[in-house]
């Protein structure tokens, strides 16, 4: 079976968000704590992240609404999505202590190359654009599963998969046995079935994002669309 992962913006809604994709479908939470300056982030995602700061956001309001969300949801791994600044100035180690009181299984920090803070446990990411080198470090000291960035850019919704996706996969499998889930520009049904043919999981945040500001109803029903594309790719023909 493969992965679905959500994005979704720490807020006080985010808990009943999480728990209502999990029930439709998700496997995986990602939990986007807001930055100021989210340079791996598109428009969708930096107006949700303005929302957030604008109720209160910051650092430690984002592990108390993880907390909230892991106490719903005890078996679904939950992964705080994050930037690098933000860990320098609560503290790295006082940081992944607290993320993993709050729940977290893992954590993205998505502008700290491999190799940097090696300490801090986290999912690594790699994109077309990595070397040979950097993609092998990046397996080694990745938590759980490697995120492959499947294109040169920043997050958002795109007309079709990014062909560079088939390449990268077939690189990263060549360095680790660690699942490989693909995100950034994935978002649609039909984007993710085609993600799914190739990876072992697919990571879907803007459209989910746009979905959420609909509602539960809306995000569910999305979710669920993105669910059945990709168990729709396990089946030949």
């Amino acid at each position: 079976m493969k992965t679905l992962a959500v994005y979704l913006m720490c807020g006080p809604e985010l808990p009943e968000l999480a728990e209502t994709a999990v029930a439709a479908g998700a496997d995986l939470v990602e939990l986007g704590f807001p930055f100021s300056d989210p340079l791996a982030d598109g428009p969708v995602i930096r107006r949700a992240a303005e929302r957030a700061l604008a109720q209160g956001m910051r650092t430690g309001a984002c592990l108390e609404i993880l907390a909230a969300t892991r106490e719903r949801l005890p078996q679904t791994p939950l992964v705080p999505m994050t930037y690098s600044s933000l860990l320098e100035a609560y503290g790295w180690e006082r940081f992944a202590a607290d993320a993993r009181s709050a729940g977290a299984t893992s954590v993205i920090v998505a502008d700290l190359p491999a190799g940097e803070q090696p300490e801090l446990r986290r999912v690594q990411l790699v994109a077309p654009t990595s070397t040979d080198a950097r993609l092998r470090l990046a397996a080694e000291q990745t938590d759980g599963w490697l995120y492959l960035v499947t294109l040169t850019g920043t997050t958002g919704a795109r007309e079709g998969l990014s062909p560079a996706l088939a390449g990268l996969v077939e690189r990263a499998r060549s360095v680790t046995e660690a699942p490989l889930y693909a995100g950034f520009g994935i978002s649609t049904p039909e984007q993710a079935r085609a993600a799914a043919e190739l990876a072992d999981g697919v990571v879907v945040g803007t459209s989910a994002l746009e979905a959420a500001e609909g509602g539960a109803a809306a995000l569910a029903a999305f979710v669920g669309s993105l669910r059945g594309a990709i168990d729709a790719a396990l089946i030949p023909g």
